[in-house]
């Protein structure tokens, strides 16, 4: 485990790779991991690398909370890529395959087996990382959609508002819940795909059906 060198452009490389589907080091908060890997980096990563950078930024604004955050800081080399070496203590003179530095050194020659070795290792985890699955950012949604009366005919509102059918959209369960004068309004869960629909479109697309509704609005949104 670990990102190799942060100086070198190959470790950055590496901590972008493992940033391209998550927003910090370890779970779903900044915490003392994210503070360990940022104090490693003597320079905010290039603009090529835009998850890394895009991380540093967001690390870097918490620099007068970093002693607050959670979790308890470790060695820089327990943080990264299970299937990487953790080269960041090993001995200069140890002849253990498992001590060679995985992106080589300026310093130190060389020799055929050692850059071999890395090669290998590397390709195995690009290999490894292109099979990964991409992940898809989803959010469950629960709808308040109201009519104009006591008259509207909810179960044709219902209809009309199931009718929209759009890639990255499922619906869900729904109910009518009582808003007083005997007029309900419709509560409607759905599943959405952020990338592909979002709250702006679901209340352009309802609204649209104006014999029967009045209004729409988000009562819960949360992240899966």
């Amino acid at each position: 485990m670990g990102f190799g060198d942060l100086k070198s452009a190959a470790g950055l490389q590496v901590l972008n790779d493992f940033l391209a589907d998550r927003s910090y080091i370890e779970g779903y908060v900044p915490s003392q991991a994210d503070i360990a890997v940022f104090e490693a980096i003597v320079a905010p990563p290039p603009a090529e690398l835009c998850h890394a950078l895009r991380w540093y930024n967001h690390i870097k604004s918490y620099e007068k909370q970093k002693t607050s955050l959670p979790g308890v800081k470790k060695a820089l080399g327990k943080y990264g890529p299970a299937d990487l070496e953790d080269t960041t203590g090993a001995a200069t003179d140890s002849k253990d395959d498992d001590d060679i530095d995985l992106f080589g050194s300026d310093d130190e020659e060389e020799s055929e087996e050692a850059k071999k070795l890395r090669e290998e290792r590397l390709a195995q985890y690009e290999s490894k990382k292109s099979k990964k699955p991409a992940v898809v950012a989803k959010s469950s949604i629960l709808l308040d959609v109201k009519p104009w009366d006591d008259e509207t005919d909810m179960a044709k509102l219902e209809e009309c508002v199931r009718s929209i059918q759009v890639d990255g959209l499922v619906w869900g369960s729904s109910k009518l819940v009582p808003v007083g004068y005997g007029i309900k309004k419709l509560q409607i869960q759905c599943v959405v795909e952020d990338d592909k629909v979002g709250t702006d479109m679901l209340e352009e697309r309802i609204t649209a059906f104006e014999d029967y509704v009045q209004s729409m609005d988000v009562a819960a949104f949360n992240k899966i």
